[in-house]
């Protein structure tokens, strides 16, 4: 999701749903980075939400409608994580870089469910001035 950004405060926010059976599927990602081709993915793995692989930042996730939001502060390198209004996960990012929001179903490498499906609603994307 556009727009491209390299420095500052940038926030995503979106509504999103996973039925059940949808387990593996990357829900949210910030793309580009200076280390590895993303900053953070956030991924279903039998309704709990992860970072990467792990560790497990929300549980019980199937079957309704769920808020994130994702802080990305570029130039002091961290990324905040919300879900449902709550503070789950706090992370440095992975180097500065030409970066973008993917929200969306997409498959993870490995032990994933041959059905994938999510549904997304409300999109917001702010930066702080």
């Amino acid at each position: 999701m556009q727009p491209n950004y390299s420095s500052g405060i940038w926030q995503f926010e979106g509504l999103a749903f996973v039925p059940n059976g949808t387990s593996g599927a990357t829900i949210v990602q910030i793309h580009g980075a200076a280390h590895g081709s993303t900053t953070i993915i956030l991924r279903i793995y039998d309704g709990d939400m992860r970072y990467y692989r792990t560790p497990v930042i929300a549980t019980g996730l199937y079957d309704k409608w769920f808020k994130i939001n994702l802080i990305h502060d570029v130039d002091g390198g961290k990324v905040i994580v919300f879900i449902d209004n709550q503070k789950r996960y706090k992370t440095h990012d992975r180097g500065p870089g030409m970066l973008y929001f993917k929200f969306g179903v997409y498959a993870a490498p490995r032990n994933i469910s041959y059905y994938m499906e999510s549904r997304r609603k409300e999109i917001k994307i702010y930066k702080k001035l």
